[in-house]
């Protein structure tokens, strides 16, 4: 009875004290959230005008006789030149940068340190505004962790503090990159952490609310995407959905093995200086880029005319689909920072279009059913398959646009793109780049047809 009466006596105690705790990592979470959403902001605005820069360089490109395709090459291979070199002087700022927050989340890596975010800042701008096609969601979300990191370093916060804040401002990162504060908050809970703790969840909310608020100065607070309003299709139409999904699912696994392949590709040609293949890469990809255009960057105009209803020939669509499927792993095999999640919904929303064209011609009872709500669905059900954080998905896709008539069809397809991707045995692919990062040597023993040549 003593000893119960002694623990009731100091629970309150406790509780105050980490209730305490918790206020002091939500007021460092607000205070990096300023910084996060003006870097971020400005992070955005900087590739947008690389990209127009890119686009006019490439459209004077076209007009010249016989080599124009030259320049295409030398725009894209420089910019990837000089985004390899800051990678060889900060290696963390490689890739999309979330498979080390995760890592950092997990125990595994320290937080990364303040030298990170300029090499992601600039490097992300050299490789995705010269036409990589690569997201700008992966350098935002570093960097975001990178700054509530150093609040806590800052404030001489402990080690736990420092990877509750690295995390939490992860999903501030997110937020701003798409003006999407429930999909980032929930990239935290359920791709980074894969908890509901009050320590992680209130530093999160109040670290991307201070964040898109502030972005909101430099990029304004409009959705990224203007789309019309969609209304909901009919509840039979679900199942049609379903089986999208299902088909989604295969492509979804493709990707990831695709990914996976072109690193592996990557690794073996040991002999080839990384900074030398980022060139090498960044020209082939320029090189394709100059054939379509549409295949540049992040895909965000592809997917805004698909959202704005833009007919797109079919041989187009199929042909921009097969650029992007193929280009958005090269680029990500070259290394320089960039993440994966733009590019997926660029993806998604022409497969939804490819199989929603093919849809309304053999189901009769779909023929009045919009094309937008299979890229909407296309676009959710493609991030589900790929990185398996569904939920983060639709409410990214569903900031994104305003749009949140399609829930049903997007749970549906997602749920049923899992399935098949688990079932064809593919992991999350952040889950896979963390074990590649962290475990380089067993990554050459798992190919042993290219171990030789590396």
């Amino acid at each position: 009875m003593t000893g119960s009466a002694s623990s009731s006596a100091k629970r309150p105690g406790a509780d105050s004290g980490a209730a305490r705790e918790i206020a002091i990592l939500m007021l460092l979470a607000a205070i990096a959230g300023l910084a996060v959403g003006l870097i971020g902001g400005a992070f955005r605005w900087c590739i947008e005008q690389a990209e127009r820069v890119r686009i006019e360089v490439f459209a004077f490109a076209h007009e010249q006789p016989g080599w124009g395709w030259l320049i295409g090459m030398a725009v894209t291979a420089t910019g990837a030149t000089l985004a390899a070199l800051l990678v060889k002087w900060v290696p963390q700022a490689a890739g999309s940068g979330i498979q080390y927050v995760e890592a950092v989340e997990r125990g595994q890596e320290p937080p990364s340190a303040l030298g990170v975010l300029v090499a992601k800042f600039v490097g992300g701008v050299l490789s995705i505004g010269s036409g990589m096609v690569l997201g700008r969601e992966g350098p935002t979300v570093h960097i975001g962790a990178v700054l509530g990191a150093e609040a806590a370093r800052r404030s001489r916060r402990p080690v736990a503090d420092a990877r509750t804040l690295h995390s939490a401002m992860s999903g501030a990162g997110l937020a701003v990159a798409f003006n999407a504060p429930l999909g980032g908050s929930l990239f935290v809970i359920e791709e980074v952490a894969q908890s509901v703790r009050a320590r992680i969840v209130l530093p999160t909310l109040t670290g991307v609310a201070v964040a898109v608020a502030t972005a909101w100065i430099v990029v304004g607070n409009a959705p990224i995407f203007e789309v019309q309003p969609v209304p909901p299709p009919d509840l039979a139409q679900v199942g049609v959905f379903a089986v999208f999904g299902l088909l989604t699912g295969v492509l979804g696994a493709a990707y990831n093995r695709l990914i996976l392949g072109f690193l592996t590709l990557a690794q073996a040609a040991h002999r080839v200086p990384p900074v030398a293949q980022a060139a090498i890469i960044g020209g082939a990809v320029g090189l394709l880029l100059f054939l379509d255009p549409l295949g540049a960057g992040g895909g965000d105009p592809v997917s805004q005319g698909l959202l704005r209803g833009d007919s797109l020939v079919l041989i187009v669509l199929v042909s921009t689909l097969a650029i992007r499927f193929l280009a958005g792993p090269l680029s990500y095999a070259a290394g320089t920072p960039g993440g994966l999640f733009a590019p997926l919904l660029a993806i998604g929303g022409l497969w939804g279009a490819l199989c929603g064209t093919f849809a309304q011609r053999l189901v009769p009872e779909i023929a009045d059913t919009t094309i937008v709500v299979f890229v909407l669905v296309g676009m959710t059900s493609m991030f589900a398959a790929t990185i398996r954080a569904p939920l983060t998905g639709i409410a990214v896709v569903v900031e994104m646009t305003a749009v949140a008539t399609v829930l049903a069809p997007m749970l549906a397809a997602a749920v049923c793109a899992i399935l098949v991707a688990a079932l064809l045995r593919t992991r999350p692919i952040y889950e896979d780049l963390r074990e590649r990062m962290l475990h380089p040597p067993a990554v050459r023993a798992a190919f042993p047809r290219l171990r030789g040549t590396a």
